[in-house]
């Protein structure tokens, strides 16, 4: 599928989602939401972090009320730098929207650590150095000041 066709379909479950929680009277104040990025199938062409941005917000804007306090994405099986990228472009193309834009990433975070380890111990200070080099870059990302030449190596 294309980038298109993953907006269309993630408008149309935002919508769902949203309208079940009013059905059942969620305190929208109280909740975080943790979508997906609008981003194209693996068999497509990789799409742009501006243009992941574009279509990502485009969804938010129509379906999650200014209510929704935060909105944590989901690598959804981007890798570490694309997913940062990504993050770093919404915030930018994002900035005074009316919900915080983070992460809930698990393997885009945990992915470079996971490989300096490689299940040694004696790897431990690399694999933590990778983990918080990481999550330093995805909270230049959550401000808007993200830059690809950060990433190391």
């Amino acid at each position: 599928h294309d980038i298109d066709r993953h907006g269309e379909v993630t408008e149309a479950v935002q919508h769902a989602v949203f309208h079940a929680l009013h059905r059942h009277h969620v305190a929208l104040e109280w909740m975080i939401l943790k979508p997906n990025m609008v981003l194209p199938g693996k068999d497509c062409r990789r799409a742009e972090p501006s243009e992941v941005a574009e279509a990502t917000l485009s969804v938010l804007r129509r379906t999650v009320p200014a209510a929704v306090p935060s909105i944590n994405f989901l690598s959804g099986g981007q890798g570490p730098e694309e997913a940062t990228a990504n993050l770093d472009a919404i915030n930018r193309l994002g900035a005074g929207a009316p919900w915080r834009l983070s992460i809930s990433y698990g393997r885009a975070l945990q992915q470079p650590a996971l490989h300096a380890w490689m299940g040694r111990a004696e790897n431990r200070e690399v694999a933590q150095a990778a983990l918080r080099e990481r999550a330093r870059l995805n909270h230049l990302a959550m401000l808007g000041e993200y830059e690809p030449g950060m990433d190391p190596g």
